[in-house]
């Protein structure tokens, strides 16, 4: 487990349509995640909420045949240009979490969801950039949902990788994914600097017990649960 900045690794070099998560320290920290997998040639992996389609692409360079999906028709556009840009395969489709590909089932699931608390005057609206990262007041609105449908789409010994942030309740995911009987820990661990979302919202979240009043750093999880 590693507390420290995640180490930048190569994405590629990526195009995106305004308004669509580029890779930031999370996708970063989650590419590392992947690494320590070892993804073999042929593993079925499936990027939920894809943005720029990074993970996706990172997991087709090694062979495996990718899935991928996003709410954001914008994401959705940009991660198939950066597929084609790449010379790569992967099958992203539009729709809700794991909607458009229901029934299927998948070797390692990645996810970097939404996660920033919000208040309700920021709900996520899907033609709207916030749609990235805006996730209800607890921050745990595709959290909750992802945690809930694993067990459902992992083949047995398949793994979940879901990276969020300190503010929405590690202990929670931890929680969630050993209920369901997956077997789960934090396998990374990252500190970084408030972005420019948390820093606007800094007075809500202190208000809100979330942040102290001289904390000035975010903590980043990866979560790997895994299915016997």
């Amino acid at each position: 487990m590693t507390i420290a900045a995640a180490r930048p690794m190569d994405l590629g070099n990526l195009w995106t349509l305004p308004g669509v998560y580029a890779p930031q320290a999370d996708t970063h920290l989650l590419a590392r995640a992947m690494d320590a997998e070892g993804i073999a040639a042929g593993t079925d992996v499936l990027d939920v909420c894809t943005g720029s389609g990074a993970l996706a692409l990172l997991a087709a360079r090694t062979g495996a045949r990718v899935s991928a999906t996003d709410i954001s028709w914008r994401a959705v556009l940009t991660a198939r240009m950066n597929a084609v840009r790449a010379g790569l395969h992967v099958r992203v489709r539009h729709g809700d979490l794991i909607g458009p590909l229901a029934g299927q089932r998948f070797d390692l699931v990645v996810s970097n969801p939404p996660y920033v608390p919000s208040p309700r005057a920021h709900r996520a609206r899907i033609h709207r950039p916030g749609v990235a990262w805006n996730a209800g007041c607890c921050g745990r609105q595709a959290v909750d949902r992802i945690c809930a449908f694993t067990p459902g789409v992992l083949r047995p010994h398949g793994v979940l990788l879901m990276v969020h942030s300190g503010l929405c309740g590690v202990e929670e995911t931890l929680r969630q994914l050993t209920d369901t009987g997956l077997r789960c820990a934090v396998v990374e661990r990252s500190h970084v600097p408030f972005g420019p979302v948390i820093t606007t919202r800094l007075p809500w979240l202190r208000a809100q017990g979330l942040i102290g009043a001289d904390e000035n750093r975010e903590e980043l999880v990866v979560v790997r649960a895994e299915r016997s």
